[in-house]
């Protein structure tokens, strides 16, 4: 049996060399410099999320309706 290129597989295969790349990169970088970005990632993410969550929770005015 022949799999197609791009399958499920072969980019699971790659998503677990990119998390390798990522520890290899926090390994070297230091682990203060590691959870900085760590902190900075987080804190992006919460504010992206605060920001989402308030847009949706302010009402749209309803124009006032008119009987007929």
């Amino acid at each position: 049996m022949f799999r197609r290129h791009g399958t499920k597989p072969a980019l699971a295969l790659w998503m677990l060399v990119a998390i390798a790349d990522v520890a290899l990169l926090a390994a070297a970088a230091g682990p203060v410099l590691f959870l900085l970005t760590l902190a900075g990632a987080g804190l992006l993410t919460a504010a992206a999320a605060v920001l989402i969550t308030q847009r949706r929770a302010t009402p749209q005015p309803q124009p006032a309706r008119r009987r007929a």
